[in-house]
């Protein structure tokens, strides 16, 4: 009967992919807006737990991140020690006495999605059992545990190995599994994912390297290794690829840094503006069970949030620059624009927006509104100016 297992799990596999197509994807229709969460990794790494899933899930609605739109609760690395006699992944069962499947279904009962993380090769980058060779068979178990959001790394993956091969290998296997199961590609960049993310069915695919809480240079991680990446390192590796992204598709300059102590407000202020203005995934990555009122405030700006979950789905970009000193304009549905001045210098500085610069005619008279003051700034032709602090924005609305 072992022997027979991987055999039946294949045919069951081979029946479901097709009956799924025949009735349209399960994964068409995911993730219209960049997806928006919470993830274990950038804070907890390797300690991941029952009680820290649950009690995010609990604070994420207390906190007010729930109702600012976060919905999903992921689980990353480490949660995951080794594979049956029928090659069934385990999770660890000190760490999950009750298994994976009681923490969706608590995750569930709070109104928000539960997402989980594996690999495309044979170990996960923490060397646990990865999903290379069990796609199908882990991704029925996902569906059974009720997963919604799968992160799937590149670590540990084969000589020769093809990305975009794959990719799609797993996206099929969620499909097949008759779960809408949000598909995030964690290649890293090198396989250029923006160029064929879409077209293998994932809904966000990694751009860049790893982010570390930081607010420019390339940093060793502690361990000794090289290197990840501050903020403004991945925004400027992220901004030129803006015409991939769209509804269900989105260029991801990796998870959020906010509230994990390496950067002051005013930073973490403009990183959340930054991932807004490029229509980025937002996914904390801080204790949200015990984040400050600034922190809270923050993550939970339903101005700026708009802008990233702005349903037309374009990915803002960079329209001029001199120096330390930015513009960035992003297109809304409304036909008005969002409008970030960014000064990365050391010290603060007027920055301009003008018109032409945005999209708009030079003449046009338009009303301004400041989303980080919560306050209408009146209408002003041709232009807007304002002082911005040193590593901050201003974020404003400009409608015609």
């Amino acid at each position: 009967m072992k022997r027979l297992m991987p055999l039946l799990i294949v045919l069951a596999s081979t029946l479901a992919v097709t009956a799924a197509f025949a009735q349209g994807a399960p994964s068409k229709g995911l993730a219209l807006t960049p997806p928006m969460g919470w993830n274990t990794w950038n804070k907890f790494g390797c300690n991941v737990s029952e009680d820290l899933v649950k009690g995010a899930a609990d604070a994420m609605v207390s906190s007010g991140m729930k109702d600012a739109g976060y919905q999903y609760i992921v689980i990353d690395d480490c949660w995951q020690v080794k594979r049956d006699e029928h090659a069934n992944i385990v999770p660890d069962p000190q760490r999950f006495p009750n298994g994976i499947k009681a923490v969706a279904d608590y995750v569930h009962s709070k109104g928000l999605k539960f997402g989980i993380y594996s690999d495309a090769g044979t170990k996960t980058c923490a060397g646990r059992p990865a999903g290379l060779g069990h796609e199908y068979q882990d991704a029925l178990m996902y569906a059974s545990w009720g997963v919604d959001y799968l992160k799937y790394d590149w670590c540990n993956t084969l000589p020769g190995q093809d990305a975009k091969a794959s990719y799609r290998n797993i996206r099929q296997a969620l499909d097949a599994s008759g779960r809408p199961i949000v598909l995030s590609i964690c290649e890293w960049g090198g396989r250029q994912p923006w160029l064929w993310g879409e077209e293998v069915g994932g809904n966000l695919w990694r751009t860049t390297g790893d982010i570390q809480d930081h607010w420019a240079g390339h940093h060793k991680w502690p361990d000794g290794s090289c290197c990840s990446n501050g903020v403004l390192d991945i925004v400027d590796q992220n901004e030129p690829l803006y015409s991939a992204a769209g509804p269900g598709h989105w260029n991801d300059p990796d998870m959020l840094e906010v509230g994990n102590g390496g950067m002051t407000n005013t930073e973490y202020r403009a990183h959340l503006s930054l991932w807004a203005i490029m229509a980025a995934p937002l996914i904390a990555g801080n204790d949200i069970r015990s984040m400050s009122p600034e922190i809270r405030e923050i993550l939970t700006n339903k101005e700026v949030i708009a802008v990233d979950q702005d349903p037309l789905g374009q990915q803002g970009r960079r329209v001029w620059k001199d120096g330390d000193l930015e513009v960035w304009s992003k297109q809304l549905q409304d036909g008005s624009r969002a409008v970030l001045l960014l000064n990365r210098g050391s010290s603060q500085a007027t920055v301009t927006a003008t018109w032409e610069q945005i999209g708009y005619p030079a003449h046009l008279s338009a009303s301004v509104r400041d989303l980080w003051a919560h306050k209408d700034l009146g209408k002003s032709s041709g232009k807007f100016s304002a002082p911005v602090e040193s590593h901050g924005v201003v974020v404003v609305t400009v409608k015609p």
